[in-house]
């Protein structure tokens, strides 16, 4: 949902904004989003965040973050629904506001394939994700899809019997897609 505010609030009045607030808000394009509810989205978020958290922890390469995690993207503020950032990109984790740096690493669960507003929205976000050389996986419930977004190559879309590969950003990381939709 688009919030109606101040078309001249830059995106640093925006962080003193977002800091103060009780709901999750990103800023996509100069507008300000509020990040929409889906418990299925976020149970989806949840299974690759394990997944993705164990392997980041069992090789010690860097911070995992879930939906609660910002970044400053192309000069616009993300909340990707999960996210992973190498130590040599961030050593530490500052303790409160959207990080400095981009991911390495962003997961974006689609919640609502039919809005046209937020499907406009994370086609803006993949591109900026792309300008700043973050591989982006973009994962459909509906279709029970993942698509890989690389600076480049070409987007690869990955169903329910496919396989996904942490290339260069997760190092023999492999996770079956349809180990994200367990259970459904």
């Amino acid at each position: 949902m688009v919030l109606n505010t101040q078309l001249d609030m830059t995106v640093e009045a925006f962080d003193e904004w977002a800091m103060i607030q009780d709901t999750r808000y990103e800023y996509i394009a100069g507008e300000i989003v509020e990040v929409s509810l889906n418990y299925y989205a976020s149970k989806i978020a949840a299974m690759v965040l394990h997944f993705i958290l164990a392997f980041v922890l069992n090789h010690k390469l860097g911070h995992v973050t879930g939906a609660d995690g910002g970044f400053r993207i192309a000069g616009e503020r993300y909340i990707p629904d999960v996210a992973f950032i190498s130590y040599a990109k961030q050593p530490t984790a500052p303790r409160a506001g959207y990080l400095p740096n981009p991911p390495d690493l962003a997961v974006e669960v689609i919640s609502n394939p039919a809005n046209s507003t937020e499907s406009y929205q994370l086609r803006v976000k993949i591109n900026n994700y792309l300008l700043e050389g973050v591989v982006v996986w973009v994962i459909n419930p509906e279709t029970e899809q993942v698509e890989i977004y690389r600076n480049n190559h070409p987007v690869e879309i990955i169903g329910k019997t496919g396989i996904i590969r942490g290339h260069d950003v997760l190092p023999n990381f492999e996770l079956a897609v349809k180990d994200i939709f367990e259970g459904e």
